[in-house]
């Protein structure tokens, strides 16, 4: 069999521009249908472009060249939906179909006020420069490629059996302001994830720390609940464009991560709090001792954690792991402690041995 004939190269968005402006290519091919994105996913585009951050690879195909203007010909056989957002972003005006119901937007200032609320003309030349000579890769596909071939590539790229998990299908779908606080909050603890064992680098790759940290954001929200992805899925959705309580819930969630820090970390590999569904229990407790579950959330200064609470929640670390812990907070350990009424066994059990403040 022999082997496909693929050219791997860099384009910049300038030459998207260009070749659009000149129509010879081609943005919509049959194969390909895909949903408009909505404004907040076009913003965080241009922003991650403005950055200078990698994308995913495009994909283009050749075609047999224009006969009226005597130019080569191409097909976005993948990323038209980025082609197409920066080019409505850039010049409305090179798109033959474009609506501004769907097609208009501008950077939202949550992805970055530098250019937020700004059309591509009133941006500085500078920033300007920036968007035009970013470079994509590009996979380019020779016009002796079928269809039937291409659908086969994408078929072959998509069989790896890897499931996107909630909160990667999360990570796709929102862009708004729950988003992008829960993300830039657990990747400011990035470092004390991996120190404290909580969570692996696959873990961390799989997006499973913001995942936990959305837990922590709900339950300063809507109080000691159970792990139930729909709670997730609606809270993102619900505070995707406005997101009132965010300064309070990451101020309040700093300063449990600190006192963790400087109270426990020395030993937390040590204990079972280590364990993601535990450390869920050891956050919630210290939540609720420096601040109270249910609080308001307006600023309020947290109680300071004395020792004695901290050598208490050794103790009942130290009871898990021997056994020593009574029956049902063995069995709440052992079960599904995602579960609202093991969650409540190990909160309570925590309470009545370290005190509530």
């Amino acid at each position: 069999m022999e082997p496909l004939d693929v050219t791997r190269t860099l384009y910049r968005v300038s030459d998207f521009l260009s070749w659009q402006r000149a129509r010879t290519l081609v943005l919509s091919p049959s194969f390909q249908r895909r949903a408009v994105w909505n404004k907040g996913a076009k913003s965080y585009l241009v922003d991650t472009i403005f950055r200078g951050l990698p994308i995913p690879i495009l994909f283009l195909r050749d075609q047999r060249s224009d006969l009226n203007s005597f130019e080569p010909r191409r097909e976005v056989v993948d990323g038209q939906q980025r082609i197409r957002t920066l080019i409505s972003y850039i010049d409305p005006s090179a798109l033959e179909d474009y609506t501004v119901g769907r097609d208009d937007f501008c950077v939202q200032p949550l992805h970055n006020p530098l250019i937020a609320n700004q059309s591509f003309d009133q941006l500085s030349p500078d920033f300007q420069h920036r968007i035009l000579d970013y470079q994509f890769s590009v996979h380019v596909l020779s016009s002796g490629v079928d269809d039937r071939e291409v659908l086969s590539i994408f078929a072959r790229m998509n069989s790896t059996g890897v499931k996107l998990n909630p909160q990667e299908l999360r990570n796709a779908g929102f862009f708004g302001e729950f988003k992008t606080s829960m993300y830039e909050t657990a990747a400011a603890h990035l470092q004390r994830w991996r120190e404290w064992g909580v969570f692996s680098e696959d873990d961390i790759a799989r997006m499973l720390e913001v995942e936990l940290s959305s837990e922590f954001a709900l339950l300063m929200l809507n109080g000691l609940t159970g792990k139930r992805q729909p709670a997730l899925d609606s809270t993102y959705k619900e505070k995707d464009e406005t997101f009132p309580e965010r300064k309070e819930v990451e101020r309040r969630f700093n300063v449990v991560m600190d006192t963790i820090d400087d109270k426990l970390s020395n030993r937390i590999k040590s204990l079972p709090f280590s364990r993601k569904t535990l450390f869920y229990s050891l956050f919630a407790y210290l939540y609720d001792y420096q601040f109270g579950i249910g609080s308001p959330l307006e600023h309020m200064r947290p109680k300071m954690v004395p020792n004695q609470v901290v050598s208490s929640i050794n103790a009942v670390g130290e009871g898990i792991i021997k056994k020593t812990a009574p029956e049902g907070v063995l069995q709440s350990v052992t079960r599904r402690t995602t579960n609202p009424q093991e969650r409540s066994i190990i909160h309570n059990y925590l309470k009545e041995v370290a005190g509530s403040g």
